[in-house]
């Protein structure tokens, strides 16, 4: 029975309308992406950096999953080993197209966390400069997204699901960006037959067993049949 994990990102959202942090040349009104999405440029531009994630937050409510969602949840639900959802997505396209249990390893939009005291809630639609924890009243609360420089969430559970897993998938990933670019040579040590699922290659593709590709809205639902033995 294969125990398999799954690493998503934002390959997947693409065809529902998510557009990438560092589409249109990775920039954003004249400004490097680095400038939104790291403490540094926070620090700097605490107003420039809500407005950038209050824009993706207003996004992400106005689009829908599309049938590579809805396929990984189906696989979810019908497999009968364990299939571990890991996404670097923050949007939240996996759960509105039916995954009931989703890694947010960057964190979530739709997520604020104070700066003091670490107390996590749901985000307004808008936050401000000074927006205030309602834990602590602290006026540091930032989005929940996991920046440049910072530490992914859930480490310790991903890398205990790798360790175990037999069929490891990497979805729309672009294999840029670690730790999750090194994820299909934590699975490959575990014995896992590892496939890439993109529209292109990516950075790390020759890491694969296997490879797939081509629009997620096709080949991700073609190859969760074959899982599943369709």
């Amino acid at each position: 029975m294969d125990n398999i994990v799954i690493l998503t990102g934002a390959g997947i959202s693409t065809e529902s309308g998510m557009g990438t942090f560092r589409g249109a040349g990775g920039l954003w009104e004249n400004r490097r992406v680095e400038d939104v999405a790291t403490p540094e440029g926070f620090a700097r531009d605490p107003e420039m950096v809500h407005r950038f994630y209050n824009m993706r937050r207003q996004k992400a409510a106005s689009v829908r999953p599309n049938a590579a969602h809805e396929a990984l949840a189906r696989l979810q639900r019908e497999h009968p080993g364990k299939v571990t959802l890991v996404t670097q997505n923050v949007d939240a396209l996996h759960e509105a197209g039916g995954s009931d249990s989703v890694i947010h390893m960057h964190g979530r939009l739709a997520g604020a966390l104070c700066a003091a005291c670490d107390h996590r809630w749901e985000a307004p639609d808008e936050m401000h400069p000074g927006f205030p924890c309602p834990a602590c009243a602290a006026p540091h609360a930032r989005p929940d997204v996991v920046w440049f420089g910072e530490m992914p969430y859930h480490m310790e559970e991903i890398f205990d699901a790798l360790s175990t897993c037999t069929l490891f998938a990497a979805i729309g990933t672009s294999g840029q960006v670690y730790p999750a670019a090194g994820f299909v040579q934590e699975a490959f040590r575990a014995g896992a037959h590892t496939v890439e699922i993109n529209l292109e290659p990516s950075a790390v593709v020759s890491d694969f067993a296997e490879t797939r590709f081509g629009p997620a809205t096709q080949t991700v639902p073609a190859w969760v049949d074959e899982v599943l033995g369709r």
